[in-house]
């Protein structure tokens, strides 16, 4: 990782002062928490059910191979779902006042592969801090396979990604699940993101390898001890991450990696020339926010704009919010960016998969 960056704001815009005082006005004049209400603790129980109750059928049951599959196809769909839903607003300490709770609904990543601590560097540090920047926003930072930037190097093998990304993001949480925390640890402790001392990281580290061993044992042991032959466990394995993997993916990229959103660079001072709240309205963009059934699924994620301005507040009040960020954005001449579908964001991503792809100059214009 590169010198730190800094956003600066020469024009001194009061935008997300006034911003903030308006959603706090909205709050108080309701009188309702900013956290989860029951709405969002019903959902939990669904989506926690969706993703643990099919293995508890195929333990205890052992269904035909076939319906196996099934079931497994559903926790696939679970596992995305508490991803986007429950860890994702726990780790940022948004679905709940209680830092107890928070915790203990935050840990639920250990039961879908990952480690909190990495995923907090990475998320909630490096993501909505650096939104869209090159080498400091992983989200965008996969040089190897696919292109998400525009001032990464392009290969010739970029110049597919439009029909192969698909299959990387199936394969992301199986990665995830298995290497990726071991080398993400690694890097943002050389890098000094992970600022641990040696005996705190040695407890992190251990930390990781329990939550994996667990995570295993939970999802491989224990149908194997119920008798259920492994050929038949790794199939579903693979088939809930795939699915899972291509949700989770899809989802966070058509917030950031589509036509409209900016990729700024900064200069030769580590500097933005930007506010960092106007900075996440040029490189974030909402779809389907008038679809209930895609909002309560992801999670609130297509209302990346107020996640990434309120991070602290639960995704169950984004929609009721969203009218005051856009209306706020608009009286400072904001742009407030949305495709109005999902199918519309999704042929815009590869759209813009498709454009990343050429072998440009690194800092072609993306239009």
């Amino acid at each position: 990782m590169k010198g730190q960056v800094k956003f600066v704001d020469r024009d001194k815009s009061a935008f997300y002062t006034t911003l903030r005082e308006n959603v706090d006005r909205y709050f108080s004049e309701k009188n309702i928490s900013r956290n989860a209400n029951g709405a969002m603790i019903f959902k939990t129980i669904v989506l926690m059910t969706m993703y643990l109750g099919p293995l508890a059928v195929i333990s205890i049951f052992q269904p035909p191979f076939l319906a196996d599959l099934i079931l497994w196809s559903v926790m696939g769909f679970g596992l995305a779902g508490i991803g986007m839903s429950v860890m994702h607003d726990a780790n940022h300490g948004a679905y709940s006042a209680n830092e107890t709770v928070n915790r203990i609904l935050g840990h639920t990543l250990i039961l879908l592969g990952g480690s909190v601590f990495n995923w907090k560097l990475q998320h909630n540090i490096l993501h909505h801090t650096y939104t869209n920047i090159t080498d400091y926003d992983e989200d965008i930072d996969n040089k190897l396979v696919l292109r998400f930037s525009p001032h990464t190097k392009a290969h010739w093998l970029h110049r597919f990604q439009k029909f192969y990304a698909i299959f990387f993001y199936g394969i992301m949480t199986l990665y995830w699940c298995t290497l990726k925390d071991f080398i993400q640890f690694s890097k943002y402790a050389r890098n000094k993101v992970n600022t641990k001392t040696l005996g705190e990281n040695i407890q992190k580290l251990s930390e990781i390898i329990a939550g994996k061993v667990l995570y295993f044992f939970i999802f491989f042991g224990i149908p194997l001890l119920a008798g259920i032959p492994f050929l038949e466990v790794l199939p579903g394995f693979i088939i809930m991450h795939f699915i899972a993997g291509i949700i989770l993916t899809v989802v966070f990229q058509l917030a950031h990696t589509v036509e409209g959103t900016d990729h700024p660079m900064p200069d030769v001072n580590g500097n933005i020339e930007n506010s960092w709240a106007i900075h996440q309205m040029n490189t974030t963009k909402n779809f389907s926010r008038k679809n209930k059934l895609i909002s309560w699924y992801v999670g609130g994620l297509n209302f990346q704009i107020e996640h990434h301005l309120f991070t602290k507040v639960c995704h169950v009040h984004y929609p009721k919010i969203a009218p005051i960020v856009k209306k706020t954005a608009e009286e400072f001449g904001i742009p407030y960016m949305e495709n109005d579908t999902f199918s519309t964001a999704l042929r815009s991503h590869f759209s813009i998969l498709q454009k990343f792809g050429r072998l440009p100059d690194l800092d072609t214009a993306i239009g």
